[in-house]
């Protein structure tokens, strides 16, 4: 997971004060839930907040502060145990679909170890002598803990869909009324070679390069995402019911889990309703259908007589289409309608979904993970999943750009995931 260049662009004041609000926000985030609330693991993909806490924590104290500052002292030997996700490099850890039956530590326990290693990033600063490499694993901590911000909000979501109740994360927020869905137009784009990857400038996750030459044929994107209102057309005209519309693999998941609709809809005496985190509301037209998986997105694209972008073909648009969209820092937790003048555009390239892409998530040409653990983050998932390009109203502000390579597999559908239309010229 380094970034393409061992620097950062910021100095350490700057970097120490994006530490601090990184890490507040994540306590933010957490602050509306109970202690029951935080241990709950719905499913296996989701995992409780505290873990996220927890984790997020461990991240900063195993790769930052026992490796660079000397007089650490490890706040708990079995926290890494308890808190390590993935990374064989830094042995054992509790299997995934088992986080939630950690009572212990307790979340008052959790919050102290959050703490102490805050504490400990604070000395590390207060020393001034700061090396650039480990300025760089630092803000690989600030992206990872934002990476996390936005799991936390999906998981927390899939924990109160999941309860009797349906209890919402906050109270209903006023809203002004729903706009007009825009009308669907597109923007021709000449493909031929491109240059695809992040440029080196700034900070950029491995898998974002080496930057590379790309072939791309004439293509045309759709101004914006695909609606709500746009689906349930699909729905109405049997979408989930008719086999021609789907990969196998996907029609194969729908007889087995018996999708009627995107995931979090439930249909109330003829309306559909959405679960969000202000409980179950009236499904808005206008707004970009959200949560639904590469399957249902091929599918869709399918019965529209379209097709799904590729990751370099939403990539090179989006170097001059309107970048920003709806994103955690507004608050608003959903998705929102396009705006009313992208029909002379692109809109919501970054905000609002994340766009699933037809590219199977796989190293670029001369791509090599870096040793030890930080090597494991990216590198070792690179078979059996789906590029999303973009960002999602979750995804906190800044963390995405146009180059960025979130990825799942092609059944999830908990996370904040829609489409738009693409079709060769």
């Amino acid at each position: 997971m380094p970034p393409l260049r061992m620097k950062t662009a910021m100095d350490p004041t700057q970097l120490l004060a994006r530490v601090r609000s990184t890490r507040h926000r994540t306590r933010d985030l957490a602050r509306p839930l109970t202690p029951e609330d935080q241990v709950v693991q719905p499913m296996p993909d989701a995992s409780p907040t505290k873990w996220h806490l927890g984790h997020t924590t461990w991240f900063f104290e195993t790769f930052v502060l026992c490796e660079h500052l000397s007089d650490y002292r490890v706040y708990d030997e079995r926290f890494s145990y308890c808190f390590n996700s993935y990374y064989d490099h830094a042995g054992t850890r509790q299997a995934r679909a088992q986080r939630g039956m950690m009572t212990r530590p307790t979340n008052d326990e959790v919050a102290r170890y959050r703490r102490y290693v805050d504490d400990g990033l604070e000395r590390l600063f207060a020393r001034r002598d700061l090396a650039p490499a480990v300025a760089s694993i630092v803000e690989i901590g600030i992206n990872h803990e934002e990476q996390h911000q936005e799991l936390l909000m999906m998981d927390i979501l899939n924990v109160f869909w999941s309860g009797p109740i349906r209890s919402p994360y906050r109270e209903p927020r006023k809203i002004g009324v729903a706009l007009p869905t825009p009308p669907l137009a597109w923007t021709s784009f000449d493909g031929g070679i491109q240059e695809v990857g992040h440029d080196g400038d700034g900070f950029a996750f491995d898998n974002e390069g080496p930057r590379h030459s790309a072939l791309l044929r004439p293509y045309r994107l759709a101004n914006r995402l695909v609606t709500n209102s746009e689906w349930l057309e699909f729905m109405e005209d049997g979408g989930y019911r008719d086999f021609r519309h789907w990969l196998s693999d996907g029609w194969g998941t729908v007889q087995r889990e018996g999708w009627l609709a995107p995931y979090y809809w439930e249909e109330k005496d003829s309306t559909w309703f959405q679960m969000t985190h202000e409980g179950l509301l009236r499904v808005v037209p206008s707004a970009p259908v959200c949560n639904i998986s590469y399957y249902e997105a091929d599918a869709f694209a399918r019965w529209a007589g379209k097709r799904l972008p590729t990751e370099f073909e939403w990539e090179v648009a989006a170097r001059t289409g309107s970048t920003t969209g709806n994103t955690l820092g507004t608050g608003a937790f959903r998705p929102s309608t396009a705006p009313a003048n992208c029909a002379s555009g692109l809109s919501q390239l970054i905000g609002d979904v994340w766009e699933w892409t037809q590219s199977s998530y796989s190293p670029y040409p001369g791509f090599k993970a870096a040793e030890g653990a930080l090597g494991e983050y990216n590198g070792k998932f690179m078979v059996n999943q789906q590029v999303l390009r973009g960002a999602s109203c979750l995804t906190p502000d800044g963390h995405s750009r146009p180059t960025y390579r979130n990825f799942f597999y092609p059944h999830q559908r908990w996370l904040f995931g829609g489409l738009r239309l693409a079709e060769d010229v």
